[in-house]
């Protein structure tokens, strides 16, 4: 599983035609953080004529879940390009809305098919990109005296302590790379151990 995500929002605008198209991109996690994202564009450019997005949440190679919406435009000539663009450039976790502003000048379809591919093009050029990591949430039980030890492991692996409970021993609980686990395991040796998920 090797995409890209987006690090920050972004933007880039066309004018084709006398039409403009402003195209917006911003990390999300869901569909409802996407959505949220159109409505906010919906009100922001409340006078423009359609709305059209596409988005990827997860693998773009292997998507549990992707949409896009023409938003009145012929069918699948503005939603259907935007995706096919994140999709080529395996990017995930993103969502393009391209907002258009009519200039009275018909595109055509195929028009229509290359400007809103161009758009997502655009605010791609744009874009800041991260390899994406999975993460995993684990919990370590130490002793008191290699509390100190666990939380240097842990942090010189790049993860972070979201959780520690004292009762007769530690329990941290945090979150790092699945793929720094084993190594985690390893490195805490005599003094702590991950718990298997019950």
């Amino acid at each position: 599983m090797s995409y890209q995500t987006l690090k920050r929002a972004v933007t880039a605008r066309l004018e084709i035609k006398k039409s403009d198209f402003i195209a917006y991109a911003y990390p999300v996690h869901s569909r409802e953080q996407a959505m949220f994202h159109v409505e906010q564009l919906r009100v922001q450019y409340a006078d423009a004529r359609h709305y059209c997005w596409a988005y990827i949440i997860g693998d773009p190679d292997n998507t549990t879940s992707a949409g896009f919406d023409d938003d009145g435009e012929p069918s699948g000539t503005a939603g259907r390009p935007i995706l096919n663009v994140l999709q080529h450039k395996s990017i995930g976790n993103v969502i393009i809305i391209v907002v258009r502003y009519f200039g009275g000048i018909k595109l055509g379809a195929g028009g229509l098919t290359r400007a809103y591919a161009g758009s997502a093009q655009a605010a791609v050029d744009q874009m800041t990109l991260s390899p994406y990591v999975a993460m995993s949430q684990v919990q370590i039980l130490a002793e008191f005296a290699t509390e100190a030890q666990c939380r240097y492991v842990v942090e010189s692996l790049n993860g972070s302590i979201d959780d520690v409970t004292y009762s007769k021993q530690v329990t941290l609980t945090v979150t790092l790379a699945e793929a720094d686990i084993e190594t985690l395991k390893e490195r805490l040796a005599m003094d702590g151990r991950v718990l298997d998920d019950p």
